[in-house]
């Protein structure tokens, strides 16, 4: 079986299980990992390696700390990766945004529920 995309219980660690702070934190994180994702494909088209490096990490830290952690090892996969080797730094974009959306999916029911 699969981990699960958000690790709740995780989060839960974290907020004593507060449902509306998890909500929060959800919808904030949300937000900043659309941002973030979204960067990135201008860094990559820029060829910035300092700040693929700096958003990767950001991304990487802010998915593991809420529980998210295939996207976190996403991140993980993309941080050493230099956006000059076009190929290899598409690739990992597009896991990462595949995975982002994953989350965002997660968290929209999470929301609604």
């Amino acid at each position: 079986m699969p981990a699960p995309i958000v690790d709740l219980g995780h989060l839960a660690r974290y907020t004593g299980g507060d449902a509306a702070l998890n909500a929060e934190i959800l919808k904030l994180f949300d937000g900043q990992a659309n941002e973030l994702v979204a960067r990135l494909r201008a860094i990559l088209a820029a060829r910035d390696a300092k700040s693929w490096r700096e958003v990767v990490h950001t991304l990487k830290g802010a998915a593991r700390g809420i529980g998210a952690f295939p996207l976190g090892d996403a991140a993980a996969a993309a941080e050493p990766i230099d956006p000059a080797d076009e190929p290899t730094a598409t690739a990992a974009l597009d896991t990462l945004e595949r995975t982002a959306e994953q989350v965002h999916v997660f968290i929209q029911h999470y929301l609604a529920a």
